[in-house]
């Protein structure tokens, strides 16, 4: 044998070696205890990470004994009220730990919000709720319980994205269709701009939504005048530059927001790039939303209804209610008042006891080029990061008659974790999909029963594809900026060091390892069930009153049979875009 065949072969026999003595430690590590984590896989048939596991088998049968006593609670309140739960899920942005919720801190902070505080002490305040550490991924994991890594959703998008949420995912709203409840959708959706991502196929059945985030507000030409890179948008606001000769590629063909009902067409709401008509999605979805509440409560059946609010515009309100004066502060000051009304109509209806409202964040404050207002207030870094102050956000729940009043739960949760919770609640467990792995654990007995239930101990970081930090109870582990070899100051307890502000080497080793193995367990599990690929397409297309801007944006600039090149043949070779069906696009 050759030396180079011998070093092929070593390194062969390395790799191999390397492999099975990772899968040893995983199997080792998931079977051990009294029952095989596989069986109780099979059992609940649903698939979770690997890290669930190892805490299934330690409290797999008490959480079983507590499963029974819920599902008792759960029955009886049905029978009382004649239908399952409904569910109200109330999510906006970039808002640091401490900022809602905790009346104290707003006292220093020059705004208020009494109505959300009021929800907040009438049910469950979370003081460890985690998302991901930006909006479009936040949004893709509340939806289909999976972190973004696995449905493709880890970019934030922007006119145009040429992409959206694949068809292959299933959301909430096809999981509690199937289990007979009305559902919809109003506000920023932000989960794509190609058909196959729109709500209404989604499994929703009305909808009004926002392709893409707060930034077209100012894609105008008040936004390109004095907050746009000049020209950027509008270069006929401009002297006119004579090496700009390929003026077509600026998106001028956006929308604002979509709408239509389930099977139906779909319509542009408002016409961009009207400011006043974007300023106008807030109060329509907050219309709609009580509409539909009322709708259904008619109809005598269950709903499930996600208002996820714009809040503001870059370009700010015209009026100031606040001291602060910042743009998220403005903007709970005009959103505040709303959920007041919310609480009051659900209770004049009826059906507040048997309604649970959702209220959080989808992810920490944008201290990072961000507007005026934006802080950290409790913890360390904000949007973008995978710092606690990216990723911990409020949280607080509210249902009269279950929920106790005036709790502050401590424990782990996970944004992904409301989607098998919502399954639960809503008698559709039998409906979330099996084939794949479902990041979020049910979280009945941490809103039911409170501090010190959750099932979660543990959370992934990603920041886009990259696994950037893991926590496991009090103590985190950054990723990032690792060196081969020795392990460098990277840990951190976040009782003592809560602001990740002195990183740890030696004191922490011995969390090492849990660290490592607890990574392997989570990456040999990807490939077994491997992750989904954002879907690919040309955006906007579909649209029954699209304008002729809209409509060329769904096509091809230029003629491609000019071209000396195939675009088609390019653009598959672009990962996500294999297997793109182009015809429905010429």
């Amino acid at each position: 044998m050759t030396p180079e065949a011998m070093k092929k072969d070593n390194a062969t026999s390395c790799n191999l070696i390397g492999v099975a003595s990772i899968a040893a430690i995983l199997l080792t590590g998931l079977l051990s205890g009294n029952q095989s984590a596989f069986a109780q896989a099979v059992k609940s048939k649903i698939i979770h990470d690997a890290e669930y596991y190892i805490l299934d088998v330690q409290h797999g049968e008490r959480w079983a004994v507590e499963d029974k006593e819920l599902d008792t609670k759960l029955a009886e309140l049905r029978n009382k009220f004649g239908t399952t739960p409904n569910i109200i899920h109330i999510m906006w942005d970039d808002t640091a730990v401490g900022e809602v919720g905790i009346p104290a801190l707003q006292k220093v902070r020059g705004f208020e919000t009494p109505q959300i505080n009021r929800l907040a002490a009438e049910g469950i305040n979370f003081m460890r709720m985690y998302t991901e550490p930006s909006c479009t991924p936040s949004r893709g994991a509340v939806l289909t319980g999976r972190h973004p890594v696995r449905n493709g959703m880890y970019n934030v998008g922007f006119p145009y994205e040429y992409g959206g949420l694949p068809a292959s995912e299933v959301t909430m709203g096809d999981v509690l269709s199937k289990a007979g409840y009305a559902t919809a959708f109003f506000g920023k959706w932000h989960l794509g701009d190609i058909e196959s991502s729109y709500a209404t196929k989604r499994g929703f059945d009305e909808a009004l939504w926002t392709p893409y985030n707060q930034v077209p507000s100012l894609y105008n030409p008040q936004g390109q005048m004095f907050a746009l890179a000049p020209a950027v948008l509008y270069p006929e606001m401009f002297g006119k530059d004579p090496y700009d000769i390929d003026p077509g590629w600026r998106p001028t063909g956006f929308v604002f927001a979509l709408e239509g009902m389930k099977g139906g067409p779909v319509r542009e709401f408002g016409r961009a790039p009207n400011h006043d008509d974007y300023m106008k999605i807030d109060e329509e979805s907050q219309k709609r939303t009580m509409a539909f509440i009322r709708k259904s409560v008619e109809a005598k059946k269950p709903f499930y209804v996600a208002y996820w609010p714009m809040m503001t515009s870059f370009l700010g309100f015209p009026d100031r209610l606040t001291a602060s004066g910042g743009v998220l502060q403005e903007a709970f000051a005009h959103f505040d008042g709303w959920i007041g009304e919310l609480m009051d109509e659900l209770k004049k209806l009826g059906i507040a006891e048997n309604t649970l409202v959702v209220l959080m964040a989808d992810n920490g404050p944008m201290t990072h080029n961000g507007p005026p207002g934006m802080v950290e207030t409790l913890y360390r870094g904000g949007k973008g990061d995978y710092l606690e102050g990216g990723v911990r956000v409020p949280a607080m729940a509210w249902w009269p008659g279950t929920i106790a009043p005036g709790q502050v739960v401590g424990d782990i949760i996970h944004e992904t974790d409301l989607f098998t919770t919502f399954a639960h609640l809503g008698g559709a467990m039998d409906n979330i999909p099996t084939d794949r792995i479902i990041d979020g654990i049910d979280q009945t007995a941490l809103l039911l029963k409170g501090d010190t239930f959750s099932r979660r101990d543990y959370v992934f970081i990603y920041t886009g594809p990259i696994l950037a930090a893991q926590v496991k109870g009090r103590y985190k582990r950054a990723w990032v900026g690792e060196k081969p070899g020795l392990s460098g100051a990277a840990f951190y307890d976040l009782y003592t060091d809560p602001r990740e502000a002195s990183p740890k080497m030696i004191p922490m080793f011995p969390a090492k390892g849990m660290f490592n193995i607890m990574r392997a367990r989570h990456e040999l599990w990807m490939i077994k069930y491997p992750n989904t690929p954002e879907a690919r397409g040309f955006p906007l297309t579909g649209i029954e009153n699209a304008r002729p801007e809209t409509e060329a944006a769904g096509r091809w600039r230029v003629d491609p049979a000019k071209l000396p090149f195939d675009p088609h043949e390019f653009i598959k070779q672009l990962k996500g875009w294999e297997g793109i069906e182009f015809d429905r696009a010429e």
